[in-house]
């Protein structure tokens, strides 16, 4: 880089591209990828200071310092941002303005240590207007928002590492062997979960009737709803509690007076209207949207998961089309309520917005966040059309999205008004009311732009439905026909989806906005709740690490206590609180709070057993455990034997395991454990079994014929338990899996025979002589002839593929046939990066965007259909910005990392303070590595 260029340093390779065009040739803006330091292992602390740094990397006992280390994967990035440096004249820290972002420049100040002038660049969207403005006003470091950044990192650290090992000693790990974890927002999200699902087990069902009828007046049809009965109120919905109680007096209609007072109703024939009530209403524009709302409302309108959301919205801000989408604030800027106005004007007249602008008071007092709603970029907004060929899919459905949002924040109010027809007849010896409801719009102001979706009500079925009335008057005469008797039950609370539950934690307070995407991600991944649809279904796993946390762990899972510890975090970033003090308080207990250190300490015995167990009846429980939930039932006639086990379906819901479905599972005829016959060539029975990983087929010795269940072929009693006498280890017996296209309860003895036979022989190789052999795997029906194997399209090939079907298939390239059917869309243009072709192929762990030289995957939520050109070229780019990735094994001891351990520093809004025992300790750490490495090269040389 030439002398006296200035140096720009921000987050996003993309967001790198679009500043230096804007900058022009008297800046060089380089990226750092991210943070470029996190909390050292402890491999990487120097060995005298292992024992004062502990297991967390942090000196619990001196103001919570933590030792910091150039991840592995940065070192190559610092080394050029070093380079760049040298002959830089100005450092300009420019990450985003947000915590993480603060701190990220801390960290690149304390590892680069420049000798220019170093100055904080902030802004809040990426147009040549806003950054050129930003260059020019400049800031220096805010370490308060350090200081908040830092204590999250540390407190986070704290919680993880001392309750999640409770977990794993005491829970063990997910049915699909995830790794258990508790952390400050997550555990609580899957609290709520959880107790979402528990009102939904707890909820007693009642049932109601309801009358509707269709009334007429000159060929004018509308629909009525019965709603009193002498006088008193019909049952509805809302009447009931989630026991199946009624919390007033009314009406409840069973079966058989429905239908008779229908049928009454039709046989009088017609109504009078005995009230019309007009009533004016006033609709107001929705807020800007927050990070919280965009999330909810692209789950609702566009179906994207919360982090999909935040995917394409960080696209959008990074190249420059929306601003910085991590706030809280629903403020706009002045020229952005005038951009707002005069397209509102433009699209919809005049009469679209009202005299004066509207300023929206934001919920948060948060210090982080940035200063603006999320909106279009610029003085003047560019439309969805305007748009339209630069952007793809979701990226053009998120701005259409936001625009929209936008624009009708700044318009008027709609105006409506709503009329209800009360009408009044006899039947069945008893005076009836029926009513209807209509809603119509005077003015739609702001919905000419934009209305809001809506998220699952509870009582929806209760409510009138909207419809256009004809005009009536009191004391008219009305034909009323069609009187339908209709049944209902009353139902539990929806469970949440991802943009309920984003709602909930923020109006909880738990967790901020922009770290939602990523913990419902980790609910997801750690096994604790399941998708069904949009619904979030918490598994019986999420119930045992719950029941852990609430019995031994009450504060930390504590909703308001969890909001308050935001709320501290909000405080040290204002200032107004210092990291250390409140650190010490957190971990070791202060008035209000016995802390962490102390809860851990005094756990006691946790009876592992009994926290997996939920009492369904009087003889199930339901039990969680190695392989997933299972029922332990016992018999009541013999108490004292062994109790029955029986797999629960892994797609039932825990509120779907009534009494009535646990007696369907006792009561189901028994897939596992059924005999199928003998082997003729061993005399072994051949036995077909439930196991973790599906049905399967096992031989085993011979039984007693009357110990095996007549009805079911289930082997029962002291038969099932008998072994040889142990004189020596006897061999495996041998087994085998079922097909997807078998079923263990209609499989017979002479396809199992087939299946523990296998690998088939199919025949020899006429070149090599090897045999082939058709066979089963992890990953589908294969070929294998020595070490070389062919995947076959379907399982019952196995069987069926002859020698030459065989030779024929090993003719053809090894992974032809394999990548021509993986392809799943080929673009026109070429990566501008590497000039290759790209192209999005499904690999073993699903979709993925590839040039030849760069593979990406496709996050989990996003659609590989939806994926187009400009997508899948980000994708490559910020892979290759990370990075290979990180390999197992034996590794080349890395270049030398900057380590540091961070001293706490004097509060001030200056660049933070360098301790010189922070640069000492980074000599020590150098020297451990290096001392490691020499020891490592001496023994493999010794070992040659």
């Amino acid at each position: 880089m030439a002398d006296g260029k200035k140096l720009v340093i921000v987050e996003s390779p993309t967001k790198m591209r679009s500043i230096q065009g804007y900058l022009g040739d008297d800046y060089e803006v380089l990226s750092s990828v991210g943070h470029i330091r996190d909390l050292a292992d402890k491999r990487d602390i120097p060995e005298k200071d292992r024992e004062r740094y502990g297991k967390y990397s942090i000196d619990v006992e001196h103001g919570f310092t933590p030792y910091y280390v150039v991840s592995d994967r940065k070192t190559k990035t610092v080394s050029e941002l070093r380079r760049a440096l040298k002959g830089a004249s100005e450092l300009v820290l420019a990450t985003d303005g947000d915590r993480e972002g603060e701190a990220i420049a801390w960290h690149l100040l304390e590892t680069l240590k420049p000798k220019v002038p170093v100055k904080r660049m902030v802004f809040h969207e990426i147009t040549k207007d806003a950054i050129q403005k930003a260059v020019e006003t400049t800031r220096e470091l805010d370490t308060s928002l350090v200081d908040a950044q830092e204590t999250r990192r540390v407190l986070d650290r704290l919680y993880g590492w001392d309750v999640s090992p409770v977990l794993w000693r005491k829970v063990g790990s997910g049915s699909s062997g995830q790794a258990l974890s508790a952390g400050r927002v997550q555990s609580a999200a899957t609290r709520m979960v959880v107790d979402r699902e528990r009102e939904r087990m707890a909820f007693v069902s009642a049932d109601y009737w309801s009358i509707a009828a269709q009334a007429d007046r000159s060929g004018s049809a509308f629909s009525t709803r019965l709603v009193r009965i002498d006088g008193a109120p019909l049952a509805s919905g809302r009447d009931f509690d989630d026991k199946g109680q009624l919390t007033k007096a009314v009406v409840v209609l069973d079966e058989a007076g429905a239908t008779g007072l229908a049928a009454a109703i039709d046989a009088s024939g017609s109504a009078t209207v005995a009230k019309v009530e007009s009533k004016p209403g006033t609709r107001r524009p929705y807020a800007p949207f927050t990070t919280s709302t965009l999330q909810q409302e692209a789950g609702r309108k566009l179906g994207m998961t919360a982090k999909v959301a935040m995917s394409v919205a960080q696209s959008l801000y990074e190249r420059g089309y929306i601003t910085y989408m991590r706030t809280d604030s629903t403020n706009l800027s002045a020229q952005a309520v005038q951009a707002a106005r005069s397209q509102a004007v433009a699209l919809y007249g005049d009469a679209a917005v009202p005299a004066k602008p509207r300023m929206y008071a934001s919920k948060s007092k948060n210090a982080q966040e940035a200063h603006e709603a999320i909106r279009p970029s610029g003085d003047t907004f560019r439309t969805p059309k305007d748009v339209a060929g630069q952007l793809g899919r979701d990226e053009q459905r998120m701005y259409d999205l936001i625009w929209k949002r936008t624009i009708a924040s700044q318009m008027s109010d709609a105006k409506l008004e709503t009329t209800t027809v009360t009408l009044a007849t006899r039947a069945d010896d008893k005076a009836l009311e029926f009513t209807a409801s209509g809603t119509v719009y005077t003015f739609k102001g702001f919905l000419e732009a934009y209305e809001e979706g809506s998220d699952e009500k509870r009582f929806a079925g209760d409510e009138d439905s909207n419809q256009r009335l004809p005009k009536v008057a009191e004391g008219d005469v009305l034909d009323l026909t069609g009187a339908e008797a209709k049944g209902h039950s009353t139902s539990p609370k929806p469970r949440y989806t991802e943009a309920t539950l984003v709602k909930a934690l923020e109006e909880k307070g738990i967790g901020r906005p922009s770290t939602f995407a990523s913990i419902i991600g980790v609910i997801l991944d750690r096994g604790y709740v399941v998708k069904r649809g949009q619904a979030l279904v918490p598994t019986w796993l999420a119930f045992s690490v719950i029941r852990l946390l609430e019995q031994h762990f009450g504060d930390l899972v504590d909703y308001d206590f969890t909001a308050e510890l935001e709320e501290d975090l909000d405080r040290i970033a204002r200032g107004e609180a210092d990291r250390a003090a409140w650190l010490k308080s957190f971990y070791y207990g202060g008035d209000e709070h016995p802390g962490l250190r102390t809860i851990v300490d005094n756990l006691g015995e946790i009876d592992a057993r009994e926290l997996n167990a939920t009492r369904l009846t009087d003889t199930a429980t339901l039990r969680f455990g190695r392989y997933g939930p299972y029922l332990e039932v016992i018999d009541p006639e013999k108490p004292d034997a062994d109790p029955r086990r029986i797999n629960v379906p892994e797609d039932l819901a825990p509120d779907e395991l009534t009494a009535e479905k646990v007696q369907e599972l006792i009561d189901a005829p028994v897939a596992g454990n059924r005999v199928l016959g003998e082997n003729p060539d061993n005399g072994k029975i051949v036995v077909v079994k439930d196991g973790r990983f599906g049905p399967y087929l096992e031989e085993s010795e011979p039984v007693d014929p009357d110990e095996a269940d007549p009805a079911t072929g289930e082997v029962t009693g002291e038969a099932a338990k008998k072994k040889p006498a142990k004189k020596k280890a006897a061999p495996k017996p041998r087994r085998a899996s079922l097909f997807k296209s078998m079923s263990p309860e209609t499989i017979d003895l002479e396809t199992a025979l087939r299946l523990l036979n296998l690998p088939r022989t199919v025949g020899d190789d006429p070149e090599s002589g090897e045999p082939i052999t058709a066979q089963n795997g992890r990953y589908g029906p294969y070929l294998k002839k020595g070490t070389d194997s062919r995947s076959l399209e379907a399982e019952q090939q196995i069987f069926d593929i002859t020698l030459e079907e065989a030779l024929e298939v090993y003719k053809k390239p090894k992974y032809g046939a394999r990548r021509a059917a993986s392809a799943l869309k080929e673009f026109e243009k070429e990566d501008p990066a590497s000039g290759k072709a790209v192209r999005i192929r499904d690999g073993r762990f699903g979709p993925y965007v590839t040039d030849g030289e760069t593979n990406a995957t496709i996050p989990r939520g996003e659609n590989a259909e939806d994926v187009d050109f400009e997508r899948a070229v980000q994708l490559l780019a910020d892979k290759r910005a990370k990075g290979p990735a990180k390999k197992g094994g034996a590794k080349k001891a890395p270049a030398k990392k900057t380590t540091a351990k961070k001293a706490p520093a004097k509060k001030t809004t200056a660049k933070k303070t360098t301790s010189a025992s922070r640069s000492e300790a980074a000599k020590k750490a150098a020297a451990t590595r290096a001392a490691n490495k020499a020891a490592r090269e001496a023994q493999a040389a010794g070992d040659a």
